[in-house]
């Protein structure tokens, strides 16, 4: 997959990420930050990774893992652990669920290939953990999948169908432990399913990358402004400096589409979560039975909720168009009464506490669900467009590609070879008015859901 072109000798202006309106929860808790190395002057490598997320970040580990002898570059525009990878839910999901995509259940050659990927990337963020010793409150007690609703739990038995036809283990919580592990009445019924592993994101990424191989150098709050793509060496400009690679892995979601690949075919999309303040002993007592849990709503537009080792309560909903890949503060700030609505819901008599952080991050889909994989031009590879679920797929495509640039193949770089890349979005004012009537129309029916 990918769109292989020449870019020799164009150059190319790249508008940079806006800055986040508000820090990450988890990075605001993860711990000391890295020691900050911004790029300065003229460097030449064997291979620069665009993106410190989960993508770009495993492309940097695994590159440098099977080319022991090359230079490898790692720059991010920003902070690892505070970008888009560093502000999900931290779920690493072996198998995604959508119960109202008919193909779901349909499609069962598609969801072994999904499953296949996905567990590479959980074995790769694994072998981190073990062989490598990244901190990142590893928890491997899969998820729920929770309801609130009678619709809910008809949605959770659409995925049950979908799980049997795959051969997949899962089991049934009823009313009564649901409401124990949570210590909530909001829930009526569950489904537990293995494989799932928590963590926390941005610990994860921030301890991954202090323990990248020697052969990497990392930048972070280094931006590229500008690119040259041209032979021996391409040429990418930052404000202090330029990098001169021989091959270059572009992982930076959708603005992957501003290096001149794809264009106007990411849709941004950003979902917004809350974090309380650790919970007291007497707090803990009323928020369920276990020290960490994560669950997944019925309804995907529903309210996503983690447990978390260090006593907090963090909750997700809310999807909305981002404009020019960006959210103001307002607009975060707007979506945490949603999420206390969800809080008051769940924990009454936890809920007036309030949120201690609330933040956005970007998730980047495309018109058809598809996905960039693979050699972009000459020397150029790329990954990006997760379209959710980015933790696990995004490990797996960038240990992929980065498999890939060094001329290797496995049956994961094959599978995601097949993957359908993105085509061109509706105009932009059609795109963000379909999105925001759609993702409104969802989070309404979601009703007591959310």
């Amino acid at each position: 997959m990918g769109s292989a072109i020449s870019q020799s000798s164009r150059h190319i202006s790249v508008q940079p990420p806006h800055i986040e309106a508000t820090p990450s929860g988890w990075y605001l808790t993860s711990g000391p930050e890295l020691p900050l190395v911004p790029h300065r002057g003229d460097v030449d490598c064997d291979c620069l990774v665009i993106g410190g997320g989960w993508m770009g970040l495993h492309a940097a580990r695994r590159f440098a893992e099977v080319q022991p002898d090359a230079s490898v570059t790692l720059v991010d525009a920003g902070r690892i652990g505070n970008n888009a990878a560093g502000r999900c839910m931290g779920f690493a999901i072996d198998l995604a669920h959508n119960p109202r995509k008919h193909d779901f259940v349909e499609d069962v050659q598609g969801n072994l290939d999904e499953l296949a990927a996905n567990l590479e990337g959980n074995a790769y963020l694994r072998s981190a953990v073990e062989e490598l010793g990244v901190e990142c409150d590893w928890d491997p007690q899969g998820k729920y999948h929770s309801a609130a609703t009678d619709h809910g739990v008809a949605d959770l038995v659409n995925f049950s169908k979908a799980l049997d036809r795959m051969g997949q283990k899962y089991r049934w919580v009823e009313r009564e432990e649901i409401q124990a592990i949570t210590g909530s009445k909001h829930y009526i019924r569950a489904l537990h399913h293995p494989g799932t592993i928590l963590i926390q994101p941005a610990k994860y990424l921030k301890n991954m990358t202090r323990l990248l191989p020697k052969n990497v150098t990392v930048h972070e709050n280094t931006p590229v402004t500008g690119v040259t793509y041209g032979s021996p060496r391409h040429v990418f400009e930052t404000a202090t400096g330029t990098i001169r690679p021989k091959k270059v892995i572009i992982c930076a979601a959708g603005y992957l589409t501003k290096f001149g690949f794809y264009p106007n075919s990411a849709i941004p999309v950003y979902t917004f979560a809350s974090m309380t303040r650790p919970l007291t002993e007497a707090e803990l007592a009323k928020a369920g039975d276990r020290p960490a849990y994560g669950l997944i709503p019925a309804d995907s537009f529903g309210t996503t909720v983690r447990r978390t080792v260090d006593n907090r309560l963090f909750l997700r909903n809310v999807y909305s168009y981002a404009d020019n890949f960006k959210m103001t503060h307002d607009e975060v700030m707007e979506t945490r009464r949603h999420q206390q609505v969800a809080f008051d819901r769940r924990w009454p008599e936890l809920s007036s506490i309030g949120f201690e952080a609330s933040w956005g991050g970007l998730l980047t889909l495309a018109q058809n669900g598809g996905m960039v994989f693979g050699k972009l031009a000459d020397n150029v590879y790329g990954a990006a467009f997760c379209n959710g679920t980015g933790v696990s797929r995004g490990t797996a495509f960038g240990k992929a590609v980065a498999e890939l640039a060094a001329g290797m193949t496995s049956p994961v770089i094959e599978i995601l070879k097949r993957k359908t890349p993105p085509s061109r979005a509706y105009p932009k004012l059609i795109t963000s008015l379909g999105v925001r009537f759609v993702t409104g129309r969802r989070f309404r029916q979601a009703g007591q859901e959310v």
